[in-house]
């Protein structure tokens, strides 16, 4: 197995990791504190990542996140695709700031919905719309098959009625993938997804929420009441499959936990890379000596950074099965959890290792910690990520292992 990043992919890491550094970390902080404050800065940037992914099946952004070419490269004897470079992308980018990349345009996580799902005519007609995904409610938190959000069929439309809440990008996207269920009998095999654009009656954004961390993106509370969304906005099969029940919507998930996953590596880098610079003005970091003969700061690097890499090899698996149209559920889970949990532990205790300096705001250190709770928690949490795990490894369904 070679672990090292594909050489077709190097030039678009590196690319990924100057943004980081040159374009999100020098507006980081003014970000953090302007919150609900758009970037303007990241219209030029999402102008250039656009000319240079044009046409590109090997792209930075949520869009070539998709099994859909896969069967196509592993007939041709590829297998690193789009899954691969999308999730590399976003691990350099949020090694620079992890609010900053969920506000950048045609970015969202609905992106990566529509290009998980959508048949070839919607992936041409959404090509350049900017995707904020719905799909948590006020009465449904982890579980997402709980969803009460209506979608009913009135001639060439579908009208929309529900809440949705924590919809990242929500007020900024150009439109929202909302899940709503068909026909609640049905449970959640009639759960569909509809993209629906901003400026449609009868779609409104109730609120704006504050948060811990990831100011420099919105997070948007959205209503619908008689919201009338043209069926050729349903993604995918219209049709309701109860043999194959919820698994069309989920596949999204299977594209987008190793993007969260990847997010979460990649913030913890940060964290690891300045803790150790910090470090090196009091500590050799003589990796050769035993754990047992060097300081308590130098042995909690150091098994931060082991948990660092167990968690970014795990990500990798996940997008390289994508890649190669592998069922990946269970892999993708795995990484989600493993990696929110590091990036968690490993933000925090590298504030502890920098002491006061760690906690102020001279350094991006706190703010980091900040920012790497909410990858625990959205796209599925830690809870639900090891429920999903069981249920792959128990052979169980999700009716008979809650």
């Amino acid at each position: 197995m070679n672990l090292e990043t594909p050489k077709k992919f190097r030039g678009l890491v590196n690319q990924a990791h100057q943004v980081a550094e040159n374009y999100f970390r020098p507006i980081s902080r003014k970000y953090d504190k302007a919150e609900h404050a758009y970037p303007k800065e990241l219209d030029l940037l999402a102008a250039l990542l656009d000319g240079m992914n044009a046409g590109s099946p090997e792209a930075i952004g949520a869009t070539s996140a998709s099994k859909r070419g896969a069967a196509r490269e592993q007939q041709e004897g590829i297998k690193n695709g789009g899954n691969l470079s999308a999730l590399l992308g976003v691990m350099e980018l949020c090694w620079g700031d992890v609010g900053l990349l969920l506000a950048m345009p045609r970015q969202g996580l609905g992106n990566a919905a529509i290009a998980a799902v959508a048949n070839d005519e919607q992936l041409a007609r959404f090509g350049g719309t900017w995707a904020a995904m719905a799909i948590t409610e006020p009465s449904c938190g982890s579980d997402s098959a709980a969803i009460r959000t209506t979608a009913i069929k009135d001639g060439d439309h579908y009208v929309l009625n529900g809440e949705k809440i924590y919809v990242t990008a929500g007020q900024r996207a150009d439109a929202v993938v909302v899940w709503a269920t068909l026909d609640k009998s049905l449970g959640r095999a009639a759960i569909k997804s509809f993209v629906v654009e901003h400026g449609t009656p009868g779609m409104t954004v109730t609120r704006l929420e504050k948060k811990l961390g990831i100011k420099a993106s919105d997070t948007a509370a959205i209503s619908f009441s008689d919201c009338r969304v043209p069926a050729a906005n349903l993604l995918g099969n219209p049709e309701i499959d109860v043999q194959k029940g919820f698994s069309g919507v989920m596949e999204t998930f299977d594209n987008t936990r190793p993007l969260v996953a990847g997010m979460a590596v990649g913030v913890a880098k940060a964290s690891l890379d300045r803790t150790r610079e910090l470090l090196k003005k009091v500590c050799k970091l003589d990796y050769r000596a035993p754990l047992l003969s060097v300081s308590h700061a130098e042995a909690s690097l150091y098994r931060l950074e082991a948990e660092w890499e167990a968690a970014r090899l795990l990500t990798l698996k996940a997008a390289w099965m994508a890649d190669n149209k592998l069922p990946n559920s269970k892999e993708a889970s795995i990484a989600k959890a493993k990696a929110g949990r590091v990036a968690n532990e490993v933000t925090l205790k590298c504030v502890e290792l920098a002491g006061a300096l760690g906690y102020g705001e001279d350094e991006l250190l706190e703010k980091w910690a900040r920012d790497s709770k909410i990858l625990d928690i959205f796209e599925g949490t830690q809870q639900i990520q090891l429920l999903i795990v069981a249920r792959r490894l128990l052979g169980k369904s999700s009716s008979e292992l809650r």
